[in-house]
């Protein structure tokens, strides 16, 4: 055999045996069957809106959807998002009526519909909070897979740790991506409205 060809024939050997060896590995453990999907975001809901009406996972059928979850008594990072948040839906103009922007309490102990009344009021009016029971908020924080935790203060007040995510979700209340805020607001109006 020729000195050129026989490493070549080695590599294509030990390649096929390596190709083979997969295939029965997979055979035997049955396969990709056992590989999980990536988990879910979102489910079923039922909350209640800053108007005290009741708003379940139903609402966001229709149009696309902007979630936000955090807390009236936060000091930088909500007001901050909120703020974001609404300064898209202004540079929608009209199209604005035309999305879902959620704001959801990671702090149902505090955040009583009333409350996210008087913190929505300093935000754009489409936006609109949600909060509940401690189990409801529980569930929807599990559902879209957030995290939020209670810490202690040292003078007895707590403040919350929590995901600082934007969702977007789809017309049919589908996760699509975390939304991107940190654009122009006009940019961020543009790619909002692809999904109307």
């Amino acid at each position: 055999m020729d000195r050129t060809i026989r490493p070549l024939v080695i590599i294509a050997a030990f390649a096929a045996s390596l190709a083979l060896g997969l295939v029965i590995m997979l055979w035997a453990l049955g396969g990709l069957r056992t590989v999980t999907a990536p988990a879910a975001i979102g489910g079923p809901f039922q909350l209640t809106d800053q108007a005290g009406q009741t708003v379940t996972e139903q609402n966001l059928k229709g149009k696309p959807t902007l979630i936000f979850f955090g807390f009236t008594h936060c000091p930088d990072v909500c007001p901050t998002s909120l703020f974001e948040i609404s300064e898209v839906l202004k540079a929608m103009g009209k199209d604005a009526d035309k999305v879902n922007a959620w704001f959801v309490s990671v702090d149902p102990e505090r955040d009583t519909a009333a409350a996210m009344k008087d913190y929505l009021s300093s935000f754009d009016p489409h936006l609109k909070g949600l909060t509940g029971a401690p189990e409801a908020v529980a569930k929807v924080i599990s559902s879209y897979r957030v995290y939020a935790r209670k810490v202690p203060l040292k003078d007895g007040d707590y403040t919350m740790d929590h995901t600082a995510l934007i969702y977007l979700m789809d017309r049919d209340g589908n996760f699509v991506a975390p939304f991107n805020l940190k654009r122009t607001p006009e940019e961020a109006a543009k790619d909002l409205k692809r999904y109307l």
